[in-house]
């Protein structure tokens, strides 16, 4: 298909051209079919094994892709694309070490449910299996960490495979489906007729819940006195935030919110108690272990909420969990109430019927444990507290911008001081815990979300790891505004060490690490520096003010801890207070 002489089409003329049965190669049905899909950028890395596939996007105008400077950019790129607009994340390697690559990425996704179509190459047809140059078994690697996986033999096949692959990777539990092209694959020429229909033997995710069990639910809230919410990411996936606030408005539920889940509830709605767990705040974590109905909407009860399990919500007497995914009900937790089912439709059901719970000696309970146990630090005037960074960024922001993190103690200072008010503005990486991921995670975040405010929260190790992407920021002038919390250490390594393992601390002086402002202006982006809250003010505004990306080093001591902290092995009941302890 020659396109670089046509002018730019309509939406409705393009797709007239799309589906043209034209003779064309698997690699023009390949950029046919994305677009088909409504794929509007794609992440990606060259290679000998997919170089059919970037000879067809040349001179194709209407197919957008990024390069980015390595593969894991490329794959977290899709990522923080998917999690902030709801759509399918698209990434592109070769073969070999290109996929290989790809995997740290992938397990992200797939840890915690992100929709994407990782698309790979191969070695051709006639070499798998030969250890050929750059082969390597990308499906049999990654089989444990895909929602499911396609090795394409014949280019027939291929236009179904794309359309099946997005509807795998975004309905039921959504996660990262991975298509395996052959080189070969990718060259051989059929003629183009562009799948409509999916229909997958065994795979039928359920959508509608089963009404009784929701029932069962209602009348566990009318005969509930303490009841609480735990909100996970599964409410921001199903776009469900609308139906959660109207749940909440109308049975008055105070609300948990873990990490993957803030941004699902706002911050500052009265019955929001913060986020529960290791790191999470006392009130949420006393109203859980004080409770007698507990309710998991699209939470998983990771270890990290529920610490240890032999002492997790003892005073319940009715676990209600609601998720998409029927193998994560009663996986880690006994469940009374399973309901089965997209949160959206649940909830939407269940708003047809909710009452107010009779609890309202509890809600006055909780907001007097709020007023009394607020997350706080010590302030000084000589230092620049991290706390106070975030702070600084949520107040002037309005809680309005999409915000990305890296791993550790950063990651968790945001999810604590920061005020999210709309849904899909946290990208974080939750199960995993994928350090590298903050900042090409904000690049497609913010090439998903172009007239948005996006910001990247980062530590001074995790930045290290994907600061090549500084690189297509200043070219592409992609705005990003990343902000590195830079305490010369491994963080939260060095709180473990500290408070578990008795001040023995070892390996994790990041000494040595560049300076982060001459680092910037090696790639042509500005960069800042603060280390009062005088110059982090300033610095701030300035960069707000810049229209591209800018990197802001904010110098931070060495010492800070993120409290509330419960040690492994403890129960979310043994917290450690720090300062207002």
């Amino acid at each position: 298909m020659n396109v670089q002489t046509e002018p730019k089409r309509s939406k409705e003329e393009l797709i007239e051209k799309l589906t043209q049965p034209d003779l064309i190669t698997g690699s023009e049905i390949l950029l046919r079919s994305l677009l088909l899909e409504g794929v509007d950028c794609v992440f990606g890395y060259p290679g000998g094994a997919v170089l059919y596939i970037y000879d067809a996007m040349h001179g194709f105008d209407d197919f957008n892709h990024l390069l980015t400077r390595h593969e894991q950019g490329a794959i977290h790129a899709a990522d923080g694309y998917a999690r902030s607009t709801g759509k399918v994340g698209v990434c592109i390697a070769t073969s070999g070490p290109g996929a290989t690559n790809l995997v740290t990425g992938i397990a992200t996704a797939y840890m915690d449910s992100v929709p994407l179509v990782v698309i790979t190459g191969n070695v051709a047809t006639n070499f798998i299996g030969t250890d050929a140059f750059q082969e390597a078994d990308i499906t049999g690697i990654t089989m444990p960490i895909t929602k499911h996986s396609y090795l394409v033999r014949d280019v027939n096949d291929l236009p179904r495979i794309i359309h099946e692959a997005f509807h795998i990777a975004n309905s039921g539990r959504k996660g990262p489906v991975l298509i395996d092209i052959p080189k070969d694959v990718s060259a051989h020429k059929t003629i183009f007729k562009p799948a409509k229909d999916v229909s997958i033997r065994g795979y039928n995710p359920t959508v509608q819940p089963n009404k009784l069990q929701v029932d069962k639910l209602i009348k566990a809230i009318e005969e509930a006195e303490r009841p609480v919410i735990i909100a996970g990411g599964g409410v921001v996936y199903a776009d469900a935030s609308n139906e959660l606030i109207e749940f909440v408005n109308k049975t008055q539920i105070p609300v948990a919110t873990t990490l993957l889940g803030l941004s699902g509830f706002p911050s500052a709605h009265e019955l929001w108690l913060g986020m529960p767990g290791m790191h999470g705040t006392y009130t949420a974590n006393t109203a859980i272990q004080n409770a007698d109905l507990l309710i998991s909407i699209g939470s998983r009860f990771d270890d990290r909420v529920t610490m240890n399990l032999n002492g997790f919500a003892p005073k319940v007497k009715v676990i209600a969990h609601i998720d998409v995914d029927p193998a994560e009900i009663g996986k880690n937790v006994k469940t009374d109430i399973p309901c089965v089912g997209d949160v959206k439709a649940v909830l939407e059901y269940a708003n047809t019927k909710a009452k107010p719970a009779n609890n309202a000696a509890w809600i006055a309970e909780l907001q007097e444990s709020k007023e009394k146990f607020p997350l706080k630090y010590g302030e000084t005037e000589t230092e620049l507290k991290p706390q106070y960074v975030i702070e600084m960024i949520s107040e002037t922001t309005k809680g309005e911008a999409i915000i990305t993190t890296d791993v550790g103690q950063h990651q968790m200072w945001a999810a604590q001081f920061y005020k999210f008010k709309n849904p899909r503005s946290l990208v974080t990486s939750g199960g995993l815990g994928t350090m590298g991921f903050g900042f090409p995670s904000a690049i497609g975040a913010q090439m998903g979300n172009p007239d948005k405010l996006v910001v990247s929260i980062n530590g001074d190790g995790g930045v290290q790891m994907c600061a090549q992407e500084l690189a297509i920021c200043a070219i592409n002038n992609i705005p990003v505004k990343v902000v590195i919390i830079n305490n010369q250490v491994l963080g939260m390594v060095r709180q473990w060490q500290e408070i578990i393992y008795e001040n023995r601390y070892s390996h994790i002086d990041l000494a040595g690490s560049p300076d982060f402002v001459k680092l910037a202006e090696a790639y042509g982006v500005k960069g800042l520096r603060a280390t009062t809250k005088e110059e982090a003010r300033r610095a701030w505004q300035e960069a707000l003010d810049t229209p591209g990306p800018v990197v802001i080093d904010f110098v931070v001591p060495k010492g800070e801890n993120v409290f509330p902290m419960v040690k492994a092995g403890d129960t979310i009941s043994d917290m450690l207070m720090g300062d207002s302890e």
